[in-house]
């Protein structure tokens, strides 16, 4: 149970900086990643609240054609297009949220950057350098977040005060 309990504490307490204005700085791109990825990038695939009835998506229901495009990518992906397609969908969407609001941030983080990783080498590669610019930015704020979780404006930083250690 302590072990269980120090991997919590270390998901979910952030690295605070000095002062609180550094943490505000580093929060204006997560705030603004996450609410592209979840609103414009994951709504696209990924049924959510906010996608657009045109979509004809239900709660978390994804979008007919992505696991086709999945399928593509070849090797595992072409074994289980409808579980990745499933998994990327909702690190954008689902992930994007949470990114926003700073929960479960290195979590999120996480899977964001796995499934940017996937749309630079599988999707965007052959395409050239301005086609891959998104994901490629989606990856380095996923990837200092994966370090320094929320900052001081995120709801893991509220929960952390509340931990009991």
């Amino acid at each position: 149970m302590t072990r269980l309990k120090s991997i919590l504490k270390f998901l979910i307490t952030p690295i605070l900086q000095k002062h609180w204005f550094i943490d505000l700085v580093f929060a204006i791109p997560r705030l603004l990643c996450g609410l592209w990825l979840t609103a414009m990038f994951g709504a696209d695939k990924f049924g959510m609240p906010w996608t657009a009835d045109s979509q004809n998506l239900n709660l978390f229901e994804v979008a007919a054609w992505f696991p086709e495009d999945v399928a593509a990518y070849g090797g595992i992906f072409a074994i289980a297009p409808i579980f990745f397609a499933w998994m990327g969908a909702f690190s954008e969407a689902v992930g994007g949220l949470f990114l926003l609001l700073g929960l479960k941030t290195r979590v999120a983080s996480f899977l964001i950057m796995c499934t940017m990783l996937v749309a630079i080498f599988m999707q965007k590669w052959n395409q050239g350098l301005w086609s891959m610019l998104p994901a490629i930015g989606f990856l380095w704020v996923a990837l200092y977040n994966l370090f320094l979780g929320s900052g001081r404006f995120g709801i893991d930083y509220i929960i952390s005060k509340k931990f009991k250690y």
